[in-house]
């Protein structure tokens, strides 16, 4: 069956023998509808790409689906899944071959996180940032720190965290305040980070610090492995989503971290985050796109089956346009990530303005998809035995995290409004 249909196979449509009303829970077995080619996800794609997106697609229908549930409801951190992804090169996607990395395109990546978010958004949104992690060493760090850290964390046997938000400094990200200071060949830090996804189950922790002044050119980068003295974590995080990954707030009490875990240059550290998150917010906005996708094909799967006023909801023309603007939408969304991931590799003028357009429009647009599925499922779509109501949750973060919505809109109008 085309690897673009693969984990939408997780949901089956049973009759309650009670009430004979339709229902919908998580199961991997089930028979499933051919998709329409308006919105298929392979459409503009080379063989290639094709061939990585079935696996992805596979990989999301046969070893996340079955449990994206119980991982939300149970909050686990499924570990042995994603090593079994990183077995398949997703540990490293856009990492360099010699270190142990993938060597795909930005537009490779966004491919494979849209394929694997259809399976658990919040587990394949782990996943990007633990990427984001990795590319941030191999892109910035000597060849020691390369060898030392990227191989490891590209099968996956280690975690990586990306620490830059502190409870004190979101959006204004350059007023952070924990401070490492130099003593002989260490830095001492002091300070804490907030919502840090993987805190206190990951092992490598990528963290932006002041070392100079205050403003961007004050911080650096420093990389903080996991039992260093002093480093400590908050409590597990309650949250509304994203529940398949631990949240806790990274605390640094005199923790003392080697020169040698420097990445880059003193002052330094401020640009590497952001560059970071260029390719971050792509990723990111890849994720709604496999919710917004999975959740077109289960309202269209909805309407053709539920039955109001004698016909089904597929009859209803408010309906019938309701899912065209969502089909719109989502094809709209696609394209725009998968133009800024271009950019992004072709390292275009216009990069950082079309990332952060990506992840404004799409974050946003691909909400709203997964809303308007809900809202057509009725009681049912409330219920937790239906997968729309988790993209819902697990996506509604998008608009906040790897930069703001309000932040993007910062980044384009200045844009706009600066270049000559």
């Amino acid at each position: 069956m085309a690897a673009s249909l693969g984990p939408l196979g997780r949901i089956v449509r049973l009759s309650s023998s009670l009430c004979g009303k339709p229902r919908l829970i998580f199961n991997r077995g089930a028979q499933r509808r051919g998709i329409a080619s308006c919105v298929d996800p392979t459409q503009g794609l080379t063989d290639e790409q094709k061939e990585f997106q079935k696996v992805a697609f596979d990989f999301a229908a046969n070893e996340m689906a079955p449990h994206m549930a119980e991982w939300d409801q149970k909050e686990i951190f499924p570990v042995d899944v994603m090593r079994k992804a990183a077995q398949l090169g997703f540990g490293g996607i856009y990492v360099q071959p010699d270190v142990g990395g993938s060597g795909l395109s930005r537009l490779d990546t966004s491919v494979i996180f849209e394929a694997l978010s259809t399976g658990c958004v919040s587990t394949t949104a782990y996943i990007s940032i633990h990427n984001m992690c990795v590319w941030m060493i191999d892109t910035f760090g000597n060849s020691e720190q390369r060898e030392k850290f990227c191989p490891d964390l590209c099968t996956m046997e280690k975690f990586a965290s990306y620490c830059l938000t502190e409870p004190g400094s979101g959006s204004d990200a350059a007023s952070l305040l924990t401070s490492a200071q130099r003593k002989g060949d260490h830095y001492i830090l002091n300070g804490s980070k907030a919502f840090i996804s993987g805190g206190g189950d990951t092992d490598v922790y990528i963290v932006m610090c002041r070392t100079g002044a205050k403003g961007p050119k004050g911080i650096s980068c420093l990389v903080v492995e996991k039992g260093t003295p002093g480093l400590n974590f908050g409590k597990k995080e309650k949250k509304v989503g994203w529940n398949s990954q631990p949240t806790r707030a990274v605390i640094f009490e005199d923790c003392a971290v080697p020169v040698a875990n420097r990445l880059g240059e003193e002052g330094q550290g401020f640009n590497i985050a952001m560059k970071g998150l260029n390719g971050g917010r792509i990723n990111i906005a890849s994720c709604s796109l496999g919710a917004a996708h999975a959740s077109v094909q289960l309202a269209r799967d909805h309407m053709l089956v539920r039955k109001q006023f004698g016909e089904t909801l597929a009859n209803n023309q408010y309906l019938q346009f309701k899912l065209a603007e969502m089909a719109t939408n989502l094809v709209a969304s696609r394209l725009l990530v998968r133009e800024a991931a271009t950019a992004l590799q072709e390292n275009r003028p216009d990069a950082v303005s079309l990332c952060s357009m990506a992840k404004l429009f799409v974050t946003e647009e691909c909400f709203n998809i997964c809303n308007q599925a809900l809202q057509m499922h009725g009681g049912y779509g409330y219920l937790k035995d239906y997968a729309v109501q988790q993209f819902v949750r697990d996506i509604r973060v998008h608009q906040i995290l790897e930069g703001s919505n309000e932040v993007m809109r910062m980044i384009i109008s200045r844009n706009l409004l600066t270049e000559s």
